[in-house]
C-alpha cells in the first residue's frame, strides 16, 4: 500500500491560527508550524498535500507555507461542523487512495533517524489497513485526545489491533473500558495526531455525519465505525507529539524542538540562568 497523499486539518475555530505561528527549527532556522508539519509529511515520501482551512485563511497559509507552496492544495470547510466533516472535505482529493492525515495543531519529534510519519506509513504498508499512531498517555491528558484500547499483535512491538475508540473519555470510563494490557497503570493509548487512512474511512465518516449525535462528529467516531467493518490497527510511534493548542503549548513545543537540536547547550544555559535569577529574586523577598 503506497501513501503519496496527505491531508492536514487546520480549520478548527481554536486551531486555525496555530499552524501560522513562527518557531525555530532544530537546525536553527525560522519556520512556521505549517512548514514543520509539511516537512514531516514530505520526509515520509508524500508528494501531494491537501490543507483543510477556514474561509478567508488561504492567503495567510500560502505565505506561511514558504518554499513548500507548490506541494499544497487548499480546501475550505465552509462551516465549523467538526473534525470528521473537515476530513470529509478532502474526499475528492484523496479519491480511492490511502492517505496520511495529520492535525494542524501538533508538532512531532522522532526519537530515531526516521520521521514519525515515515514510521507510521511503513507499518501501514505492512498491515495493508488503516493505522493510527498512538502514544502512552497519562490519565490527566485524557481531555485532549482520542483514546483506543487494543490487543497486542504477537511479535510486533508497539502494534495493536484496535478494540475500541472513544473521543476524550472520562478517567472513570477509561479505567473501566479502555485499559490496554502491558501499559503502566493510569496510562492509555492516546492518539498521536497522525493516521494512515484507507479510502474506507470516507464511508465511515459519511455514516457518522448522518447520525444524530449530541456533539459534532469526530474522527474517533468514524474510526469506531471503521473498526467494526475493516481491519484497523494502532502503532506506538517512537517519538513525541506536542499539542500547540494547550496552555503553553507553543512554548513547550519550542523547548522540545530546541533541546533536540543544535542549540541545546545554549538553551540549557539560558534556562539555568533564568532559574537562578528566579531563585535569587525569591530569596530576596
Amino acid at each position: 500500500m503506497q501513501v503519496r497523499k496527505a491531508v492536514i486539518t487546520a480549520a478548527g475555530p481554536r486551531q486555525n491560527r496555530l499552524p501560522l505561528q513562527q518557531l525555530v527549527s532544530r537546525h536553527g532556522d525560522d519556520k512556521t508550524a505549517l512548514q514543520l508539519i509539511v516537512e514531516e509529511t514530505l520526509a515520509a515520501g508524500v508528494e501531494e498535500i491537501c490543507v483543510v482551512i477556514k474561509p478567508g485563511d488561504q492567503a495567510a497559509y500560502e505565505l506561511a507555507s514558504g518554499e513548500h507552496l507548490g506541494s499544497l492544495h487548499f480546501v475550505q470547510q465552509p462551516k465549523s461542523l467538526g473534525y470528521a466533516d473537515a476530513i470529509y472535505r478532502a474526499k475528492d482529493f484523496t479519491g480511492n487512495d490511502a492517505f496520511l492525515h495529520l492535525v494542524g495543531d501538533h508538532l512531532y519529534l522522532s526519537q530515531t533517524d526516521v520521521a514519525c510519519a515515515k514510521q507510521l506509513i511503513d507499518v501501514a504498508g505492512d498491515c495493508e489497513c488503516s493505522v493510527s499512531a498512538v502514544q502512552a498517555t497519562r490519565e490527566n491528558k485524557l481531555p485532549y485526545f482520542g483514546i483506543v484500547s487494543g490487543t497486542h499483535v504477537a511479535q510486533r512491538k508497539g502494534l495493536y489491533t484496535v478494540d475500541r475508540v472513544v473521543e476524550k473519555p472520562t478517567p472513570t470510563f477509561a479505567e473501566q473500558e479502555l485499559v490496554t494490557a502491558g501499559l503502566r497503570s493510569g496510562h492509555y493509548l492516546g492518539f498521536f495526531g497522525m493516521h494512515v487512512l484507507t479510502a474506507d474511512i470516507m464511508p465511515a465518516i459519511e455514516q457518522v455525519l448522518h447520525t444524530d449525535l449530541a456533539i459534532l462528529p469526530t474522527l474517533s467516531d468514524a474510526l469506531e465505525v471503521l473498526r467494526t467493518k475493516h481491519q484497523y490497527c494502532a502503532f506506538e510511534v517512537q517519538g513525541t507529539r506536542h499539542n500547540l493548542g494547550i496552555r503553553y503549548g507553543l512554548l513547550i513545543a519550542q523547548l522540545a524542538i530546541g533541546l533536540s537540536g543544535r542549540d541545546r547547550d545554549l538553551i540549557l544555559t539560558e534556562m539555568v540562568d533564568l532559574l537562578a535569577k528566579d531563585i535569587g529574586a525569591g530569596a530576596g523577598q
